[in-house]
């Protein structure tokens, strides 16, 4: 069997459900670490613990594809040929060069250009889709249709990306394109018995991966879960910094979300268990 690059994780599982964590990353390459303006700012706009948050996805056999890389080397949930998932909207690109707050990340004159972008993107971001693209090759042999569920949190309050605060649950579909109906009611109505706030397609519609593999036709239905950290994290008041950012995980502090997540998680392997839905082959 081929061997992925240690920064990879694959579990293969048997569950018609697979999770995709493409921001948990804090990895530098130690080539690349002086040319940030700082570490802990090239870790910043990391998703924070979510690999423990949704350690219990083990229990239900679901495939997990994880990397171990930071967003600021290079972002595998952003569209490869540069364009914008939210054109018109402040976002960061596949190389990032500021943070979500708009800090530069490296310092003058060190920003990756086209060809050191591309070797990144080769390095990294290949793989990382490689193996995405094979563990749903591998689950379609075994089951007429499955989920793909792309893990993600943010800080809530983000004044250059939206307005306000972000409710707990930010599920995005690719406004409705990339999976059945049935599947985004069923994460929503969980999201509602939680009593923690949700919305579906707001700021949050699903990156490159929901809508790269989001292929209902196909038996393949992608769902985006953006995480407010305030719902598993201790959210400090203000803007981060270094001594505040992140908070340790709290086991305690997340069993309430976690236990939804659990829930919702569960309605995507019965989802994919039964015959009845739109769009599938």
């Amino acid at each position: 069997m081929h061997a992925h690059p240690p920064w990879l994780t694959v579990r293969r599982g048997a569950a018609p459900l697979l999770l995709s964590m493409p921001h948990t990353g804090t990895e530098i390459p130690a080539a690349l670490e002086p040319r940030f303006m700082s570490p802990w700012l090239a870790r910043k706009d990391a998703d924070w613990w979510i690999e423990l948050l949704y350690d219990f996805a083990v229990d239900l056999d679901a495939s997990i594809v994880r990397t171990s890389i930071s967003r600021s080397v290079i972002d595998v949930n952003r569209d490869p040929s540069g364009a914008s998932l939210y054109p018109g909207q402040a976002t960061t690109g596949l190389c990032p060069s500021e943070t979500f707050d708009g800090e530069a990340l490296y310092r003058n004159g060190t920003a990756p250009g086209a060809p050191e972008i591309a070797e990144r993107r080769a390095a990294y971001f290949d793989p990382y889709h490689d193996a995405v693209a094979a563990e749903i090759a591998r689950l379609r042999e075994k089951h007429q249709k499955i989920v793909l569920y792309d893990c993600h949190s943010i800080r809530s309050a983000i004044p250059r990306l939206f307005e306000g605060t972000l409710p707990t649950f930010n599920i995005g579909t690719n406004s409705g394109a990339s999976c059945d109906p049935a599947l985004a009611d069923a994460v929503a109505a969980h999201c509602a018995a939680s009593g923690m706030g949700y919305v579906v397609n707001g700021r949050f519609k699903g990156g490159y991966i929901t809508r790269a593999y989001g292929k209902p036709d196909k038996g393949v239905h992608a769902v985006q879960m953006e995480l407010a950290c305030r719902s598993y994290l201790p959210e400090p008041e203000g803007p981060p910094e270094p001594t505040t950012w992140p908070p340790a995980y709290d086991a305690a502090y997340a069993a309430p979300v976690r236990a939804s997540l659990r829930e919702i998680l569960a309605a995507c392997v019965r989802f994919s268990s039964s015959p009845f839905s739109k769009g599938t082959p």
